[in-house]
This record gives structure tokens, sequence and C-alpha cells, in this order.
């Protein structure tokens, strides 16, 4: 049987997923075989960088005004931020790369991580299809455990009584960002409902609401990001996402993942830590700055350190996904690469030693075919959770395939 009718007949089976996207594959029918010490080698490096993460954004609640505006958050997010607490992200995602015996984190994706259902659930039907084992079995529950624990904290930090009226929310017609949603909304195992983005109904000062009229106590917006929240208006030009974060700073409504997520989002935080590890800060204790050192990428606000060491260097927005905007320079500061959309290019720029990708081959229904690859690898309420697969092109878009990961039999 050919390889394309194959994996169209797999896919088709598995309920709510879009094993294509925007017209093209995505989801590859074939197994990367990964050793039982990678995969160890990996959660390693993820607890240890989402240790540091954890540890600066205690420091981001403490700053000023001004740093987080240096920083390049938008104005208008400020406020919101200053007031939004330390909560962990329930779901975050890194970027891996290997390099030199480790594994350097390019960024983390902690407000809106997607590539959810494909690593804790698809992974593992690829698998059992191929005959191999599953490196991410039994992490369906941890995730499902982690969703269901922090919708009860945040309503217990409500103070109300009774059960909370829970929706889980994303764009409608955006067939990765709904079903993601509805994916969540049904491992939580909880009373709940889903309501497109542009049926919530928001009364400003009282509450949100849905179609229906129906108050709304917490809010899962998995895949609605903080940076469009405070831009979204109505018809009449009302800054209705304001009204949305004033809800949850007034305590009448919980926002998962927590706003303070959004912190941890902007890629100039990185720039931060390594500054901190530069200048040799006693924030970090010793080992923390050994992890530093081993698992991050110098990253800064401005090139001058790559065009003096004459490095090659990537400039990516504080804000961006996909790939979005991004583009690589050689040690002469000259452009080699650039993504074709510069949809995020308003956003502060920030500049990270650049590395080779690695390079993996893969089926596709074209025929074989060999491209980079990066890792993503989840953080679960601050601990490792799921890996996998990206592979394509050098900069990783949108575009990219999802290239499932099996075990290496011993």
């Amino acid at each position: 049987m050919r390889h394309d009718v194959r994996r169209s007949r797999f896919y088709e089976r598995i309920d709510r997923y879009w094993a294509d996207l925007y017209g093209e594959e995505y989801s590859l029918f074939d197994v990367h075989i990964v050793k039982h010490e990678e995969i160890e080698a990996i959660r390693e490096a993820t607890a240890r960088v989402g240790r540091i993460y954890r540890k600066i954004g205690d420091l981001l609640q403490s700053v000023d005004e001004q740093t987080l505006l240096d920083l390049g958050f938008p104005v208008s997010s400020v406020p919101y931020l200053q007031a939004a607490g330390s909560s962990l992200p329930v779901i975050a995602r890194l970027d891996l790369v290997p390099e030199g015996g480790t594994y350097r984190v390019l960024e983390i994706n902690a407000d809106t991580p997607t590539f959810i259902k494909e690593l804790y659930r698809v992974n593992g039907l690829v698998c059992e299809q191929f005959g191999v084992q599953d490196p991410n079995a039994g992490l369906e529950a941890q995730l499902a455990e982690a969703v269901k624990r922090r919708i009860f904290d945040a309503w217990e930090a409500l103070g109300r009584e009774g059960f909370p009226a829970i929706a889980f929310t994303a764009h409608e017609d955006n067939v990765e960002d709904a079903n993601t949603a509805l994916y969540l909304q049904e491992l939580s195992g909880l009373p709940s409902r889903f309501v497109p983005l542009h049926k919530l109904q928001i009364v400003q000062g009282e509450g949100l609401f849905d179609e229906e009229g129906m108050r709304i106590d917490i809010l899962y917006r998995q895949t609605y990001p903080i940076e469009q929240m405070i831009e979204d208006t109505d018809a009449e030009g009302r800054p209705v996402g304001l009204w949305l974060l004033e809800l949850a700073i007034e305590g009448k409504l919980a926002i998962l993942n927590p706003l303070s997520a959004f912190m941890l989002q902007a890629k100039s935080v990185q720039a931060a830590i390594w500054g901190l590890h530069e200048e040799g800060s006693a924030y970090f204790t010793a080992e923390e700055h050994g992890w530093i050192r081993d698992h991050f990428l110098p990253t800064y606000l401005e090139p001058d350190p790559f065009l003096d060491r004459m490095e090659r260097y990537v400039m990516k927005p504080s804000f961006g996904r996909e790939g979005n905007s991004v583009k690589i320079f050689d040690g002469a500061g000259k452009l080699e690469l650039a993504d074709p959309q510069a949809s995020y290019a308003h956003y502060l720029p920030v500049y990270q030693r650049c590395l080779d990708m690695p390079a993996v081959s893969f089926q596709t229904v074209q025929g074989a075919r060999e491209g980079s690859y990066m890792i993503g690898s989840f953080l679960i309420d601050g601990m490792p959770g799921a890996i996998g697969l990206r592979a394509g092109n050098t900069i990783t878009d949108n575009l990219s395939y999802f290239l499932p990961v099996g075990l290496e039999k011993k």
C-alpha cells in the first residue's frame, strides 16, 4: 500500500485532529528513534531551565515599570503584569536544540504553547502503529491532573462558594487552536463549556459571560495570546481585551494560563538571564550559573557583542511565534536568511547566538527528505513533560512537520 494512503487511513481515525494544516502535510507518518539516554538528558535540561525561568519570573514581579518597558512589554500590559502575581504557567514549552553534548534553549513558549495533543496523545498512537515504545507514555495523566489542579487553585483564589463555571476558548475557525482547547477540556474531566472567542461577552467591571448570558468564573485561554488580547476591540472600538484583564486583576475572573505566564514569554527575558549570568550576579547560585552556561545561549538587546566577535546571530522579536519575523545574520552583520513574514517586527528585537540546526531524515507523502529539527519539551506546572520534534526548514515555522519520536529498543 502506498505511503500516502497508509498515512491518510491512520490519521483519519483520530478524532478532532489536524494531520494537515494550511492544505499541507503536517503530521508525518514516520517515527524518529531516540535513545533512552537522550530522553533523560532532555528532561534534565528541561528541569534545569524551568528552574531558571521560575526564578527570573519571581524577580520580574519586583522590578519597576520602566524595567518592564525596557524589556519590550507593551505599555498597556504593564499595570496588569505588575498586579498578576508569580504563578507558574500550567503548560509551557521549551524549544531545545542539541549542541556539544548538551541541550540549548532557543526560547520558552510560556503563554500559549501549542504542540500539545500531538505529543501527549498522537505520538503514542503513531508509536503503537510502528511497534515502538512511546517516550511520552503515561504523561497524559500528568497533564490532565495539572489542568484540573490549577483550575481548582484558581477557583480557590477567587474565594467563592460552590462549583466554578468553566469555559475553554479559542478562535473557532482555527482548527488547531479550537481542537487544542477541546482536547484540554476533555482532559480536565470537569463540567465545562467551549465558548468561541467571538461569543464571549464582557460587562466592564462586572464579569465575563457566554452567548446565553451565563457568567464564566474561569477562562482557559490556551491559544489566546496576551499580546493579542490587549489590542482587541469590539465593533464599537471598545478595548474589550483590556477589560478582560481588568476582570482578572479585580478578582472577578480567573484566567489560565495566568497573566504571569506572559512575563516569561518575552524573549528579552533571556537577555536578562544572560546578563545576570555574565556579570556573575549573586541572584543565581553557583549551580544555577552552571545551568545557564550549559543550557542557555548568549542573548542581548543589541547585536554588538556578536559583531565584535564575528559570530553569526539570530534577530528575533521579543514577542513572536512560529519563526515569524526571525532573521539570521553572519558575523559581519550581513543578512543570511529571513522569514518572509514580518507580523511581529514592531516588537523589541533580541539578538541570540546562532546555532547550527541538526539534520534529520524523514518520510513524507512526497517521498524521503532531509531537514532541520528542533525539540519541543514541555514544562507542566514546572515539571518536565512530553517531548517531540518539529522538522523542516532552518527557521522553524508554521509549515514545519510534526515528527513523532519513539524509543530505541534496549
